[in-house]
């Protein structure tokens, strides 16, 4: 076994392997950049080395300053994780010229698989289905379209290098399919550096099942059964779980014996995933069922197959990479219960998933899994750090196991509920809705089902009357002096206040609340709003409900779902500068990849005006309303949070300007 690894990552899955890494006695090495200098790895890790500024391209990514690192700290081996450099052979390569042990696959395995089209044209050579579709070289975009009408339509256009949903288009008809092929090379070119294309057949009722395989450097390889990973939102993963429901007798021994034959063809070493299309439409068949792609690392719902065979997939990875043989024959391995995983993300359901930036000013997982369950959180951030808009917006994964699927996702629904995060927007209520969705439970599961019942999914009620008082409660400090965090000790039996009510206001989106806050003789705190949230506008307390406060904010929670009220400073001023109609802000920080209008185009609701690039997604921004443009960002700009993008001519009639 190493006595030192360098992990070359950052966030939950640097943690993950530095928890593994500690139990068997390994040293850990952490890198970084500026933005992480105080992260939770930094922190973990026996030693840590900065390698450079904040964007991904001038630190994690960079593969000379990593290995550099790992020489000068007598790091052994190198743990990639997963995203950046961890598919990269190249950088395997280097890793392997500098005497050092890469903890993965060879770089030919990588090579092998890396690139979509290659590696579908190799899995039919090794007699493992593949979707049907274009796979070539050509990239002329009268070759492609052509290519797909031959394929039919409904297609799905996808990068041929990377995942995670990037690069990747759905195209309903022939005529989208210009803009779409556009959109997703610009995006595959930003995330991978390659904007070549296959196109294949979009399956109607697609699940996306995926076989855990494991290879040794001794020719051993085995599989450690499926995982379903259908409920995806923007090709990207949601909840995943393991095993897959419905799965057959048939269909699973059909699957995990391509998934071995396909690791067996490239002669793979360590973890990795075989990610099938399975055509649902009739039920789970055996015959129906397509390679899509294989990664060649570990994966982000790795825990889930942890949790149902009993297996720390990180301690293989190092006994592998040092040399040992496989730790279980495939007869060994065996399935046990059920397991999900819910990826908590800052992002904005309600908005299309956006994804959010902001400081994690209140974060509270459960202190214990419910009753018939066990839980493990994946995170890589505690309360007070920043979501920075460099990095993927993962806060934690949160994966729970029970004896069966029922128990289990009532386990996740009561874990979700318990969750509490404050400081920026977050998916916690959209997931727990996920987990209570009528098809989702009974695991009819397919990679549209997020898609479908969106808005009903994202749906977040306003906060109810009480939720609104105790926010007020919380805000007026009720008493204590100086105003404590907990005013219900500090009133409690309190009589002097008994007589007064002391005032207090709130915000709430675009809503300005104002509440009167007492005690009563039996010590019920009373709270009399002044604009009602519901019919009653009197609301009283005994006791204290979940609630977070940090300066000018007050976070309220209720189940899965935080309410933020801030604050108003009484002494401080309106900005005056806040957009209005008459303008047009970035929702977060990004690159203005691409400008759609001009400076006095009529435009109407709706039109895309630029898409701006941020935490490696394309992001279409478009006009709120009619009306008829002033000023418009400039391509490749730089911008942050609340950028005016788009300036509108105010008081401008668009009907009017564009006759004249």
């Amino acid at each position: 076994m190493f006595a030192k690894i360098l992990i070359a990552n950052r966030g939950e899955i640097a943690c993950r392997v530095i928890r593994t890494a500690r139990k068997l006695g390994v040293h850990t090495v952490a890198v970084y950049s500026d933005a992480d200098a105080k992260s939770l790895h930094v922190e973990l890790a026996d030693e840590a080395v900065p390698i450079g500024p904040s964007p991904v391209g001038e630190s994690y990514l960079r593969g000379d300053k990593i290995v550099a690192a790992a020489l000068a700290t007598g790091a052994q081996a190198i743990h990639p994780g997963y995203g950046f450099l961890s598919e990269n052979p190249d950088f395997v390569d280097q890793v392997v010229a500098a005497g050092l042990v890469f903890i993965g696959p060879s770089a030919a395995s990588i090579r092998a698989m890396g690139l979509k089209d290659a590696a579908k044209r190799l899995m039919e050579k090794a007699g493992v289905p593949v979707v049907p579709g274009y796979h070539g070289e050509a990239q002329e975009i009268v070759l492609l379209a052509s290519k797909a009408r031959e394929i039919g339509y409904p297609v799905l256009i996808k990068a041929r290098a990377g995942g995670g949903g990037k690069g990747m288009r759905r195209v309903e008809h022939p005529d989208e399919f210009s803009e779409a092929l556009s959109s997703a090379r610009r995006e595959a070119k930003a995330a991978f550096g390659d904007d070549r294309v296959l196109v294949e057949k979009y399956v109607d009722k697609p699940r996306h099942i995926e076989v855990q395989v494991f290879g040794d450097n001794l020719g051993n390889a085995v599989h450690l059964y499926e995982r379903d990973c259908s409920a995806q939102r923007r090709h990207q993963k949601v909840i995943e779980e393991a095993p897959a429901p419905g799965m057959t007798p048939a269909l699973r021994k059909a699957m995990t014996d391509a998934a071995v034959k396909a690791a067996k063809a490239i002669n793979y070493s360590g973890a990795g995933t075989i990610e099938f299309i399975v055509d649902a439409s009739q039920g789970l068949k055996a015959d129906r069922f397509w390679f899509m792609e294989m990664n060649t690392r570990l994966q982000v719902e790795h825990p889930v197959t942890e949790m149902v065979t009993g297996t720390d997939l990180v301690e293989w990875q190092l006994r592998v990479a040092s040399g040992e043989q496989l730790p279980k024959t495939q007869s060994e391995i065996t399935l046990a219960g059920h397991a999900f995983e819910a990826r908590i993300y800052a992002e904005d359901a309600a908005k299309g998933f956006l994804p959010a930036t902001g400081t994690l000013h209140h974060l509270k997982f459960p202190d214990a899994a419910p009753e018939g369950a066990t839980m493990r959180i994946e995170t890589g951030v505690r309360a007070g750090d920043a979501i920075s808009p460099y990095y993927d917006p993962m806060i934690a994964k949160l994966v729970v196991h029970a004896k069966d699927r029922q128990a289990a996702l009532d386990a996740l629904g009561a874990a979700l509920s318990r969750t509490e995060i404050a400081g920026s927007t977050v998916n916690t209520a959209f997931l727990a809705a996920l987990a209570t969705d009528p098809d989702f439970a009974a695991g009819d599961v397919d990679t549209s089902l997020i898609a479908r019942h969106q808005e009903t999914l994202t749906i977040v009620p306003p906060p109810s009357g009480e939720i609104v008082a105790a926010a007020a409660l919380a805000a007026s400090g009720a008493g204590a002096s100086p105003p404590s965090d907990d005013p219900w000790s500090s009133l409690a039996g309190y009589a002097h206040f008994h007589g007064v009510a002391r005032r207090t206001r709130l915000k709430f989106g675009d809503d300005d609340i104002a509440a009167r806050v007492s005690v009563r003789p039996d010590g019920r705190f009373q709270v009399a709003l002044d604009k009602p949230f519901d019919d009653t506008n009197s609301h009283d307390f005994r006791a204290a409900p979940r609630l977070a406060r940090w300066p000018g904010h007050i976070a309220v929670f209720e189940g899965a779902v935080g309410y933020t009220f801030a604050v108003p400073d009484p002494l401080g001023r309106a900005d005056e500068a806040a957009a209005g109609a008459g303008s047009l802000r970035a929702p977060m920080p990004g690159l203005v990849k691409l400008v759609r209008a001009a400076k006095g185009d009529v435009v109407i609701k709706g039109r895309p005006l630029l898409i701006l690039e941020a935490m490696k997604m394309e992001h279409t921004i478009a006009a709120p309303h009619d009306g008829v443009i002033a000023e418009i960002a400039t391509e490749g700009a730089q911008v942050t949070e609340g950028t005016v993008l788009v300036r509108f001519v105010e008081d401008q009639n668009p009907s009017a300007a564009a006759a004249s």
